[in-house]
C-alpha cells in the first residue's frame, strides 16, 4: 500500500513534536489496534479504516495550533497521493467526528462508518490499561492539572470548551475514561475496554489507599459517594 506508507510518513512527521500523549507512539498503538479490530470487522475498507487511524490526531485541536490550516494542509496532501475524492471525504468525516470533545459540542452524534467505529475504538482502547493511566499522567501535568484534590469534585460535562479546561488527573478516569467502555462499537472493542478498565480500577484502589496514608482515610467507592451526595 504505497498510499498507505506515505500517510503513515506524513503522520509521524506532523505529530513528531508532541508533548500532550498523543504524538507517534500513541498512533502506532492505534494503528496496531485498528489493524486487530480490522481482522474482526470484514465489511470495513482497510485503506480508509488505517489512513483514518494514521491522521486522527493530525488535525486535533489538543494537538495543532492552526486546526483549519492543518485540514487544509492535510487535504493537499491526500489530493498530491491520489487517494479518490470520496475517500478522502471519509477520512475527513471520520477524524472530525470521532473524538469524544466532539459528543460534547454537537446536540447529535454523527453516525461514523464501520471504519470510523473502528478507529474511535481503537483510540479509546490505548485511553485506558497501564498506557492510558501514563497518557492521563502525562496530559494533566503538562497542563498544570494536579494528581488529586478530594475538594475538586468530578464534572459531568456538557460543553468542549469546559471539558478542555480539565479539573484533576484522577478526576479524569471518572470523567472520561471510565464511560468509554459502554460507548465501545465493536466486540473487540467492548472486550478489550472492559479488561482495561478492571486494570485501571485496581490502580486507583492502590492509589486512594496510598493516599490516605497522610490524608484521611476513603476508598474510591466511598469518595464517589461523597461526590454525589
Amino acid at each position: 500500500m504505497d498510499k498507505l506508507n506515505a500517510i503513515a510518513e506524513y503522520s509521524m512527521k506532523q505529530l513528531a513534536s508532541d508533548r500532550t500523549g498523543h504524538g507517534t507512539d500513541h498512533t502506532r498503538r492505534a494503528v496496531k489496534i485498528a489493524e486487530e479490530i480490522l481482522a474482526t470487522e470484514p465489511d470495513a475498507d482497510p485503506l480508509i479504516t488505517l489512513a483514518a487511524a494514521y491522521l486522527h490526531d493530525t488535525i486535533d485541536d489538543k494537538v495543532v495550533k492552526d486546526e483549519a490550516a492543518a485540514k487544509k494542509q492535510l487535504h493537499e496532501f491526500l489530493q498530491e497521493i491520489r487517494v479518490e475524492q470520496q475517500q478522502i471525504e471519509t477520512i475527513f468525516f471520520i477524524i472530525e467526528n470521532m473524538s469524544f470533545s466532539k459528543e460534547l459540542s454537537t446536540e447529535k452524534t454523527p453516525v461514523l462508518p464501520i471504519e470510523g467505529k473502528i478507529v474511535q475504538d481503537a483510540d479509546r482502547i490505548d485511553a485506558l490499561g497501564a498506557i492510558g493511566i501514563m497518557r492521563t499522567a502525562y496530559f494533566g501535568g503538562g497542563h498544570g492539572h494536579p494528581i488529586f484534590d478530594p475538594d475538586i469534585r468530578p464534572q459531568n460535562y456538557t460543553n468542549k470548551a469546559d471539558y478542555r479546561k480539565g479539573s484533576t488527573v484522577i478526576n479524569h478516569f471518572y470523567e472520561k475514561l471510565f464511560l468509554l467502555t459502554e460507548k465501545m462499537n465493536t466486540a473487540y472493542g467492548k472486550q478489550e475496554a472492559k479488561r482495561r478498565e478492571e486494570f485501571m480500577r485496581g490502580f486507583l484502589e492502590e492509589f486512594f489507599k496510598e493516599w490516605s496514608v497522610a490524608d484521611q482515610g476513603f476508598t474510591p467507592d466511598q469518595w464517589m459517594n461523597e461526590t454525589r451526595d
